[in-house]
């Protein structure tokens, strides 16, 4: 983060789209970037549709005891008007020690606060669904180049070939081919590590999981690791899965695209989960939340058998699930 300065952080950022990678991204590097001018910033996190506008008045005001803030508001599109109006008129003056961050799923709804904070000098982050082939070509390639190495196009169609459209799997992939390669990516390299199987990440292992698919979980996991992807974000992904499946469904039964706002995540992880959420009690999510956090910690812990850890985690939560369903 070399050459930030406070006067270079932006006072308002607008996180323009429903991709959740792209998201999560950005605000994970402007809490990195604002951390760089000041390790002690107060970085703080609200759901729009639940705050007031007394709130963020209050938050939004100088402080008696100084010191910088980052304000995250998630799902913008869900604010109130007369919190919309709040925010409008403090984006024309902001306060220079506060930066907020607005995340908004660029539809219709709360079109006019996106465009305001647009207006009003916002600076724009991008995060919309990539749509077309050639946008993940680049993607990827990005992604090469952001870690320090090199991809050409053949290389990237052959990586998207092997792994699928979701952009969590191809970040996850680039990332593990520039740390175990020199850093030049060519199809080759795709070829000698995917072979044409698709089942090498985390996601695979946990969506099986969640089904009560062990067989399928199992052959995902050990080829997983066969190629030398690492534990860790597999330990990560099946925690994932099972805390999206477990808020999912005490969000009850709706139409996906309604739930988007309440969730604040995308209606196809939502639509996903739901059938995934089948036949599960709460007292199977709960056990299954206990047994992803123990093999979190054996994975992130250092565990002699991290591998093993693994496998009796998929069992685990299968077996969770089968105490669901009885």
């Amino acid at each position: 983060m070399g050459g930030v300065t406070p006067a270079s952080l932006a006072p308002i950022l607008l996180v323009l789209g429903d991709e959740e990678l792209l998201a999560t991204r950005a605000v994970t590097e402007a809490v990195a970037k604002v951390r760089s001018v000041d390790p002690e910033v107060d970085v703080r996190e609200y759901q729009a549709s639940a705050l007031t506008v007394g709130e963020i008045a209050e938050m939004l005001s100088p402080s008696l005891f100084g010191g910088r803030r980052l304000l995250v508001l998630r799902s913008g599109q869900d604010a109130r008007k007369d919190l919309v109006t709040a925010l409008l008129a403090y984006a024309k003056n902001p306060d220079p020690e506060v930066q907020l961050l607005v995340l908004h799923l660029g539809g219709a709804k709360g079109k006019a606060f996106a465009d305001g904070l647009r207006a009003a000098g916002a600076t724009v982050i991008p995060a919309a669904k990539l749509k077309g082939h050639r946008d993940r070509v680049t993607f990827v390639r990005d992604e090469i180049r952001r870690a320090g190495g090199r991809c050409t196009d053949d290389a990237a169609e052959a990586l998207i070939a092997a792994v699928g459209n979701d952009l969590r799997e191809l970040a996850a992939a680039c990332s593990q081919l520039i740390a175990d390669t020199d850093g030049r990516i060519g199809a080759d390299t795709v070829a000698r590590y995917y072979r044409g199987r698709v089942e090498v990440s985390g996601f695979t292992v946990a969506d099986a999981t969640m089904v009560g698919d062990v067989p399928a979980a199992l052959e995902a996991l050990r080829w997983a690791l066969h190629v030398g992807v690492d534990p860790v974000p597999i330990a990560d992904a099946l925690a994932d899965g099972v805390r999206t499946v477990a808020r999912v469904a005490s969000a009850g039964r709706g139409n996906p695209y309604q739930l988007v706002s309440s969730l604040g995540m995308p209606a196809w992880k939502i639509e996903r989960a739901q059938r995934q959420g089948r036949g599960w009690t709460p007292e199977g999510l709960v056990r299954a939340m206990q047994v992803a956090a123990e093999c979190n910690a054996a994975v992130k812990g250092g565990s002699d058998d991290r591998a093993y850890a693994l496998e009796r985690a998929v069992f685990s939560v299968a077996a969770a699930r089968q105490g669901s369903i009885r």
